[in-house]
């Protein structure tokens, strides 16, 4: 069963290898407190951030889902502001927390499915992931998360709020110049590929393919 993993392991990443850099920039981030890792040119702001995929960039809209997969109880969040367990899979903020702050946008991400979330957070980005969720529809299926397919359909229906808000124009603008942050693909591996009984009679590149295909329906 290792061997297996491992092999399915070494052909996504050999497929995936161009997605990989940006994982490399944001850890350095996180070690690197108070250090500038990414400079942008002089009078070029970033308004938003934005993140899709699953627990990795989830910031806690599995709060508000009828799954297991949740993390908003201690001792997630120990480390958090005020020690409040947020639905971050982590004990304090997370990469895209760290990007937002990197690029002088706010300090922490809100999930879109917070009642919280205001209109000052919509302009300058929301988390649309959720944990245990994949590109491989099938992956969701078995903890009711929020699929990368269904995340999609939340941001469009997020740029029409937007809209309301400023206008079209604005929109347009903020949309053109933010920062969007895909990570997903792990649970695709370990759940749907790695536990199908259909691994028996189906190689590797089967499911590698079918993975790809779906993140490249996605990004497009």
């Amino acid at each position: 069963a290792i061997m297996q993993y491992l092999s399915l392991s070494l052909t996504i990443c050999s497929k995936m290898a161009p997605f990989l850099s940006i994982i490399l920039l944001l850890m350095m981030m996180e070690a690197r407190p108070g250090v500038a890792i990414v400079e942008l040119p002089p009078n070029v702001t970033v308004p938003a951030i934005f993140a899709f995929g699953d627990s990795i960039v989830d910031t806690g809209n599995n709060n508000y889902l009828k799954t297991l997969a949740k993390c908003n109880f201690p001792p997630y969040g120990k480390d958090f502001m005020g020690g409040i367990p947020t639905g971050r899979f982590s004990n304090g903020r997370i990469l895209t927390d760290f990007l937002a702050e990197e690029f002088s946008i706010k300090q922490y991400v809100p999930a879109y499915f917070d009642p919280n979330v205001g209109s000052h957070d919509l302009l300058t980005g929301v988390c649309f992931a959720s944990g245990s969720s994949g590109y491989d529809p099938f992956t969701c299926k078995t903890e009711n998360v929020i699929s990368i397919s269904q995340q999609l359909e939340y941001f469009k229906e997020y740029i029409q709020k937007v809209n309301q808000l400023v206008g079209e124009e604005k929109t347009q603008f903020i949309l053109a110049n933010s920062v969007f942050i895909i990570l997903a693909g792990e649970n695709d591996l370990f759940n749907t590929c790695g536990d199908n009984p259909f691994r028996k009679i189906l190689n590797d590149d089967f499911f590698t393919d079918r993975v790809i295909n779906f993140a490249s329906s996605f990004i497009q």
